[in-house]
């Protein structure tokens, strides 16, 4: 049953709420005296780093605290009722009926062994008591909604047979098959392509008029807050520090956290060189050794002793509906031009280190691989690449999940030998050397950085212990002690205390992590480092100290960069060119200017309009792709993005179908398209920055 069908006021009512767990040492405040309303049909974005409350606020909500948690001030009220008075039956009712909460992970919310369909069908069934038949077609109607090809094949698959982009898909369609007036999302697309990502966006946008919900979007994205809420409320250290309307915040923001947070994510206009990110010094403040006073005072330019470490900040009002938790916000210059940014400049880029020739990688698995029957299937994961990486130089590699470039990182490093082609590193060709035949000093001399810092240590070895085994294994020093003040090199290289080599990993930050896998890289002095996604698990903040760490590196030992991401707005931030493949295939090659302004390929054309950007002046044109990424099991003829693509159309004939494009150049900038020269050339942007609104 739908509760208070007649209530007027907001959907959602937080007052003065406080959520502690409780430990057999301790009680751990994780929120405090956080408010936050959600009107109805409004979109309202909650945004901070890794722990400061979000998720803990959305499982008060949910009243699905588990046995530790309690909520111990204030009240969460929903149509007006107070949710924590209800009784588990009432609960129950509201929860997935007008309650509903979409997770960072599809298929933890799915049922590996129950077919789709069961699955949605199971919500009216439970809530409304639908019959099947009913349920069946209501279930339908949700697929179609959320734009899944083939609604009845997908209705008959199992979770496993869809990809990710279709499983949060499918997570989104059970969320809404009870039309719940208030919808929960926890980064609903961390784990999703940025093409995918849009989809999404897009898609939950169109169903929340649609079917009038409101929403409470949990995010570390700025960007994609801008994009989808009407409203931000910004939390630090279980602590609401600042809300308001988006425009109001983003373009008059009143806390200096919030500044700190735009100021360390690349914006357009930011250069490595010129305009560096400023990443957020110290670290987050642990639940129980918070500071007097304000939380973010340790780490705050404007702290003032005896004001900022006194007593409970509260919030207070900083113009029509926007709110600050900080005393200070009415006495500092918010448009102040930034002091002490260093210039950097970049070394010269020298000569090619690495050169890569018609390299191609297939698998070969047969087409039944669980059960090894039935014929065999090639998957063509690189497809005739050719590049070449300099000295000094940074080369991005992007492209979406699937696109080949992991597989590329993995024959790069050895790991897997190539299928045909030339991979020539100084001048030695290493493209049929696995690893374990490869000399010392060409394992040493290119190296990777792993995307997830939190798989790629020891945790039953010490911190220092991690970098001489490393250096152990490149001959690096000629006894213990040499490479025990080796290590504590390294440690200062990346910017990490000495004291931290006898620490164990569990006792470090995300990032601090992160560190240690550069230092380890760098224990060999490598000449080529292969980052994978090097900062797309850490905090906004952090990765702009991580990634100016890697600039910095680069600057003093001349390294060549191949930097593999999705992030086009960091890529644009520190590459000096972009090399740009979907499936399989390189299909856009050029310095960082040249990929990011027309004439593009299609496919970076559609990336481009993709990522979201958190700055109110970019007006962007809107490009969705259909469809998911094919198989590199089963690519299509031709083109292998024309199934995808929107310019197909201008092409004569069936071209796009039947020939794979020729690379085509634009005075060094290379393009692989069957679109003339004329139509590429005729491109308009598709970032643009209004400077009226400035």
């Amino acid at each position: 049953m739908k509760q208070n069908p007649d209530h007027k006021g907001p959907i959602l009512e937080i007052d003065q709420l406080s959520i502690s767990f409780f430990t057999r040492l301790r009680e751990i405040p994780a929120v405090m005296d956080f408010s936050v309303s959600v009107e109805p049909g409004e979109a309202v974005g909650l945004v901070g780093e890794s722990g400061c409350g979000k998720s803990t606020v959305a499982l008060g909500v949910m009243q699905d605290l588990g046995k530790n948690g309690r909520i111990v001030g204030g009240s969460i009220k929903f149509k007006g009722r107070d949710l924590g008075e209800m009784s588990q039956e009432e609960l129950r009712d509201i929860r997935g009926n007008e309650i509903a909460m979409i997770y960072q992970e599809p298929m933890a919310s799915l049922n590996p062994a129950m077919r789709i369909g069961k699955q949605l069908m199971e919500v009216p069934q439970i809530h409304d008591n639908v019959s099947e038949a009913e349920a069946y077609e209501l279930a339908l109607q949700v697929v179609t909604d959320v734009k899944l090809p083939d609604p009845k094949r997908m209705l008959d698959s199992y979770p496993h047979q869809l990809s990710g982009g279709q499983q949060q898909r499918i997570v989104i369609a059970m969320a809404l098959m009870s039309k719940p007036a208030l919808l929960i999302l926890d980064e609903p697309t961390t784990a999703l392509d940025v093409t995918v990502e849009a989809g999404i966006v897009d898609l939950v946008k169109d169903l929340g008029k649609k079917y009038g919900t409101s929403m409470l979007f949990i995010s570390h994205n700025l960007g994609l807050v801008l994009e989808t809420c009407d409203r931000v409320c910004v939390m630090y250290s279980g602590e609401a520090v600042e809300d308001g309307a988006i425009a109001e915040v983003f373009d008059r923001m009143r806390h200096p956290y919030t500044q700190a947070l735009f100021r360390s994510i690349p914006l357009p206009g930011a250069n490595k060189n010129m305009r560096p990110l400023i990443a957020i010094p110290g670290n987050f403040p642990l639940p129980h050794e918070r500071p007097p006073g304000c939380n973010f005072g340790p780490r705050c330019d404007y702290f003032e002793a005896g004001r900022c470490d006194q007593g409970s900040i509260p919030m207070r009002d900083a113009g029509p509906g926007h709110h600050s938790r900080c005393v200070k916000f009415d006495e500092i210059d918010w448009n102040a031009p930034l002091a002490d940014v260093i210039e950097a400049s970049s070394n010269p880029i020298g000569d090619p280190v690495l050169k890569v020739q018609k390299l191609k990688k297939y698998y070969e698995v047969s087409a039944n691989a669980l059960f090894g029957a039935g014929d065999e299937k090639v998957v063509k994961a690189n497809e005739t690449l050719d590049f070449e990486a300099r000295e000094s130089e940074t080369l991005a590699i992007v492209g979406e999940s699937g696109c080949g470039k992991s597989t590329l990182a993995k024959v790069l490093m050895g790991l897997e030998t190539a299928t045909d082609g030339a991979i020539t590193m100084g001048n030695q060709d290493i493209q049929d050397t696995p690893i374990e035949k490869r000399s010392t000093k060409q394992i040493a001399d290119i190296q990777m950085v792993f995307q997830n810092p939190f798989d790629t240590l020891n945790p039953s070895m010490t911190v220092g212990r991690q970098i001489i085994r490393a250096l152990e294994v490149f001959d690096v020093g000629d006894s213990d002690a040499a490479r025990r003040e080796r290590m504590l090199q390294l440690l200062d290289l990346v910017k990490l205390p000495r004291e931290f080599a006898d620490r164990m990993p569990r006792q470090l930050s995300g990032g601090q992590k992160q560190r240690v896998g550069i230092a380890r890289a760098f224990a060999g002095d490598a000449r080529i480092v292969v980052a994978d996604e090097p900062v797309s698990a850490l905090d906004v903040s952090v990765q702009a100290a991580v990634t100016d760490l890697l600039m910095e590196i680069q600057r003093e030992h001349k390294t060549t960069l191949l930097f593999i991401s999705h992030d086009l707005s960091i890529v644009r931030y520190l590459a000096d060119r972009v090399m740009v493949m979907y499936l399989g295939h390189v299909v856009e090659l050029g310095t960082t200017d040249e990929v990011f302004a027309p004439p593009y390929h299609p496919y970076t054309e559609a990336l481009l309009s993709a990522v979201p950007i958190a700055d109110t002046r970019v007006k962007k044109k809107h490009i969705v792709l259909e469809g998911d990424i094919p198989s590199a099991m089963n690519p299509p003829s031709g083109c292998p993005f024309q199934t995808r693509c929107r310019w197909k159309s201008e092409v004569p004939g069936n071209l796009c179908e039947t020939q794979v494009p020729p690379m085509k150049g634009f005075n060094g900038h290379q393009i692989k398209c069957h679109l003339s020269d004329e139509k590429l050339q005729g491109m308009e942007p598709v970032i643009e920055i209004d400077t009226a609104a400035e």
